[in-house]
């Protein structure tokens, strides 16, 4: 079954807990505290696969977690980091936040992305000594790596799109002219999922076409198979549009063409102005009227037009060239970039609350919802320092610090953050 959409938890390790320990040893006087730090927990990776064409595998398994970091122990020994997960998906997977629907992730170049970092693990008492403080008894918990529910979406990468009607012969063009074998047959939806094809051009040069399915009046409204599959035309740097020109199943080829593209139009407006090839098949079975009147009412709208019979082969090298010489002149399929948090997003978390605790004068500021603003966050950055600090004003942060009498100076502890009080 070709699965293309998903719905996951993915999980990053929390980091270990620091350790409240002190130095003992014979002969040792006042060893002073010696607890180590927790270990990092283990990051979520994406990692796009080419022997995967479906996300078939994630109707079975839907959480996936990486491993948390070890605590630390005495002696200053650290915890061992959390082991990281590296998930493979099909290349052309579009990862979003379930919630906002954000885009996170675009999964389709050749190295790992980073989808959910490991939380960093606590420090143990051995950072807290001071002068003042020589003996602290406390450490920090380790911060609790990302955690996303997302949704999947595969959208095929492939330079060249195929469109028609079902049974206009884009599957028996794509297997002459490809090493792709689909399902060849004479009725409707012989071809259910999107079959790829790699198409050589020799001295190393070749490009990708899709063979997709289901194309017909109500596409875009979810009629037929059109409606699951429009999505793997959007990443096509050109369509080569295919078309019964002997009308076999008495349909008007003409009006084919123009039913398809209406529907490319309202699925995205921006497809239908992508650039097409217009190949029309079976002509063999057409007479001489029909082929001049689809010639000339394709010309007559501005688009290349060919004819083959791709049964045969005949034909099917002159639409090739055409397509390879058009992809010359066109951009890179397109990818998407990971997009920003909506601005309301984290006004409407701030109602989770939080809690202010004082250890032996450093506050502890624990809140799910601010851990997300931090990891978003670049402290270097002087508009996004001023964000987080007009967050910690308007949650009521500062206050509840300032009415367990935090004074000028005093250190505020905010996960993996600290900062001196400044009023």
């Amino acid at each position: 079954m070709f699965v293309d959409t998903a719905k996951v938890f993915l999980g990053a390790g929390a980091g270990g807990n620091g350790c409240v320990a002190f130095h003992r040893e014979k002969y040792v006087a006042s060893g002073g505290p010696s607890g180590g730090d927790g270990g990092q927990g283990g990051s979520v990776y994406l990692l796009a696969d080419d022997q995967l064409s479906t996300l078939s595998d994630f109707r079975y398994k839907r959480k996936y977690q990486a491993e948390n970091g070890a605590n630390g122990e005495a002696c200053r020994r650290s915890g061992k980091k959390g082991g990281d997960l590296i998930i493979h998906v099909p290349r052309g997977t579009l990862v979003r936040e379930a919630e906002t629907g954000r885009l996170l992730a675009d999964v389709s170049g050749e190295e790992p992305l980073l989808l959910a970092k490991g939380g960093r693990g606590g420090w143990g008492n051995t950072h807290f000594a001071t002068p003042t403080r020589q003996t602290p008894r406390f450490a920090k918990p380790g911060v609790p790596g990302e955690k996303w529910e997302v949704t999947m979406e595969l959208k095929l990468l492939a330079d060249v799109g195929l469109l028609g009607y079902p049974n206009v012969g884009k599957s028996s063009f794509l297997s002459v002219v490809s090493e792709a074998k689909p399902i060849v047959g004479d009725y409707h939806f012989t071809t259910i999922s999107p079959v790829l094809g790699v198409v050589s051009m020799g001295q190393g040069s070749a490009f990708v076409m899709a063979d997709i399915p289901g194309l017909i009046e109500g596409a875009s409204e979810g009629i037929g198979l059109g409606h699951s599959f429009l999505r793997h035309v959007e990443r096509c740097r050109m369509l080569l549009h295919i078309l019964d020109a002997a009308g076999s199943e008495s349909r008007d080829p003409l009006e084919d063409f123009a039913v398809i593209n209406r529907e490319l139009r309202s699925y995205l407006p921006e497809l239908a102005d992508r650039p097409q090839i217009v190949a029309a098949n079976k002509t063999d079975l057409a007479t001489p009227e029909q082929l001049q009147r689809l010639r000339e009412g394709i010309e007559a709208q501005g688009y290349t037009y060919f004819e083959m019979c791709a049964p045969i082969a005949e034909g099917t090298s002159r639409v090739v060239d055409a397509v390879a010489a058009m992809l010359q002149t066109l951009p890179p399929i397109l990818y998407y970039a990971a997009e920003a948090f909506p601005e309301d997003y984290f006004a409407q978390k701030k109602e989770s609350g939080f809690t202010v605790a004082a250890e032996d004068g450093v506050y502890i500021v624990e809140a799910p919802w601010l851990l997300r603003i931090l990891q978003n966050c670049d402290m270097d950055d002087y508009e996004s320092l001023q964000y987080f600090q007009r967050v910690l004003q308007s949650s009521g942060i500062i206050a509840e610090l300032e009415a367990q009498g935090v004074q000028e100076g005093d250190t505020v502890s905010i996960y993996d953050f600290e900062f001196d009080f400044i009023r």
